[in-house]
């Protein structure tokens, strides 16, 4: 995934369409790799934006929002400075290099009219921002290059600006489409996607593999074994994407793999991965290259967001685990408390016959049927009364113990299957907007502590009703919560007493339900709620899961249960395969 130097000859065609002419009117730093440069144009405002982020750098205009530092860091202060009111003149880029240079006649603190640029160098983990005067002398730049950093390129205020090294490449402007398969020919690597990759500037891996995919109907062709054929066919398509570049197709296409997650993009049509890919196409390289990054970014926030809370119940999940386990051991002690009472009756009995400070008394055991003989421990500082006694009030702190065990037992148990569905609407989570709401409930739960932004903006919020939504075949709307508060208000609130309610069996998993409307509900309907209902649950990948289904009026929620839990009666089980 790269944007190459022909996807950006695109984006820069794009933007003159757009922007040339335009005026600055503010001028943005949200982090340390972006700049947002606001421009008023004769189609209204446009933001700008220029990425140097490693892994995402771009240019292009973004239509989405994002946060400012109350502080504007220096560079973003200097550019509000020397580029605020300043009018883009044009958009240069040397030949398909990964570069654009921005030029603004501006107005110094003087009132001279002067010239600046801006060069954005698209070069991965080294990609920067350079402003540059009418002399070619840097201003200074988003990164400052030192000769800690480089010995070989330097970028920092009053040295004459240099371009980023050459690589050796050919270009697809210049050159002939003969002298170019001659060039990847002849190239040392062995493989056809890597022998052009080497060749030719401004083309990206998967413009490459696609090359040869379009030639020899494999990505990863050994060139040493094309035939003549092949090699002609290489040459038409090499002359098809040199023509590509001179007059640009309104194509672009970003690429999704069979987990939904994206992972590439393109200019042309891609072939190499059949029909094991979801493609989306745009007619603007800018609106692609946008919704393809906010995409990525946000699964990227996701990711990290999921990670964090999944890591902060599962913790829960096995301290509580630990604890009811401890707890249980702790009960089957209790169980032997009637012996503890015993042995107290029989020292009672025995009172004449136990001298003090002997180890032991050997008592016939009257609660054995075959009135065989005890052996009895004692406390040598004791009395033979104040022993007896010992074993009363060890008897009854087990008595007192078992009954508090089993209230605390049930408690953890409760909470660890509460945690469990929250376990598992995290690995269901499809949204930020879903895992902020997952988050919102660990905190009310007292798992999460709000931090001091939190507090500060926090506002009484309404829980939104964005159910997930399907319909039967017979038209019966079938509703499902997303998260344990979602299904609370859908279950207590929102649905009518005489709708159904459907839940996996023992199983963590949404509320669903069907809207009855007072009509009597299909045999098809109630299975397809079913199948809906495993679907969203923790046995989503499972087969024949149970799942329970009842009348609205037949559920309730225990007073000071936790969020999502609730009892049921006069329940039907249903063995469903998970569908949508």
């Amino acid at each position: 995934m790269a944007l190459d130097g022909i996807f950006l000859r695109h984006i820069k065609t794009e933007l003159e369409k757009v922007l040339i002419d335009s005026r600055v009117s503010q001028v943005y730093l949200p982090n340390r790799d972006e700049l947002i440069i606001n421009l008023r144009t004769f189609e209204g405002n446009k933001k700008l934006l220029l990425s140097t982020r490693a892994d995402s750098p771009r240019v292009g205009i973004t239509e989405y929002s994002v946060e400012n530092p109350e502080k504007p860091p220096m560079f973003c202060m200097l550019l509000r400075k020397k580029l605020t009111s300043a009018k883009l003149t044009s958009i240069r880029q040397p030949q398909l290099e990964r570069m654009l240079f921005f030029d603004f006649d501006c107005v110094n603190e003087l009132g001279d009219k002067v010239k600046l640029s801006l060069a954005v160098e698209i070069m991965g983990k080294h990609s920067n921002i350079v402003l540059i005067d009418g002399d070619g002398v840097i201003v200074d730049a988003l990164k400052r290059v030192d000769v800690t950093l480089s010995s070989k390129r330097l970028v920092l205020p009053s040295l004459i600006y240099e371009m980023p090294p050459s690589q050796d490449k050919l270009s697809i402007e210049k050159e002939s489409v003969e002298s170019l398969v001659y060039a990847i020919e002849n190239n040392p690597e062995s493989k056809l996607n890597k022998a052009i990759l080497n060749t030719l500037t401004g083309v990206s891996p998967i413009i490459c593999r696609e090359l040869s995919f379009l030639a020899t109907g494999e990505a990863d062709t050994d060139k040493d074994l094309m035939s003549k054929a092949e090699w002609q066919a290489l040459e038409e398509n090499i002359a098809k994407l040199k023509e590509e570049v001179s007059s640009p197709k309104s194509y672009v296409v970003t690429l999704k793999n069979q987990q939904g997650k994206l992972f590439d993009f393109s200019f042309m049509p891609i072939n190499q991965y059949g029909d094991s890919v979801q493609k989306n196409e745009f007619e603007s390289f800018c609106k692609a290259l946008d919704s393809f990054y906010h995409a990525k970014e946000s699964f990227e926030r996701m990711r990290v967001k999921s990670h964090a809370l999944s890591k902060l119940v599962s913790n829960n999940i096995e301290r509580l685990s630990r604890k009811v386990s401890v707890q249980r051991i702790e009960l089957e002690k209790c169980q032997d408390r009637e012996i503890l009472r015993q042995k107290g009756d029989l020292i009672g009995a025995n009172m004449h016959l136990i001298k003090k400070g002997a180890p032991f008394a050997d008592v016939i055991n009257f609660y054995d049927e075959e009135a065989k003989t005890i052996r009895i421990a004692l406390d040598v500082t004791k009395t033979p009364q104040q022993n007896a006694q010992k074993y009363y009030k060890d008897y009854a702190k087990a008595k007192t113990a078992d009954k508090m065990l089993r209230v605390q037992i049930e408690n953890s148990s409760e909470e660890l299957s509460y945690l469990e569905t929250v376990a598992d609407e995290i690995n269901r989570a499809e949204s930020e907007q879903d895992l902020s709401s997952i988050r919102q409930e660990l905190i009310s739960e007292g798992y999460l502590k709000e931090n001091k932004g939190e507090k500060n903006n926090r506002r009484p919020q309404k829980l939104k009703s964005d159910f997930r939504e399907f319909e039967t075949e017979d038209g019966f709307k079938i509703l499902v919560g997303r998260n344990n508060r979602q299904n609370d208000l859908l279950t207590l609130k929102t649905a009518n007493k005489n709708d159904l309610w459907f839940h996996t069996k023992d199983i963590p998993g949404s509320h669903t339900v069907i809207i009855t409307e007072g009509r009597e509900v299909s045999d098809e309907a109630i299975l397809k709620a079913a199948q809906i209902a495993a679907y969203f649950s923790k046995a989503k990948d499972s087969s024949q899961v149970p799942v329970d289904y009842t009348l609205i009026r037949r559920v309730n929620k225990p007073q000071g249960a936790k969020p999502g839990k609730v009892i049921y009666t006069e329940q039907k089980t249903l063995y469903v395969t998970p569908k949508v």
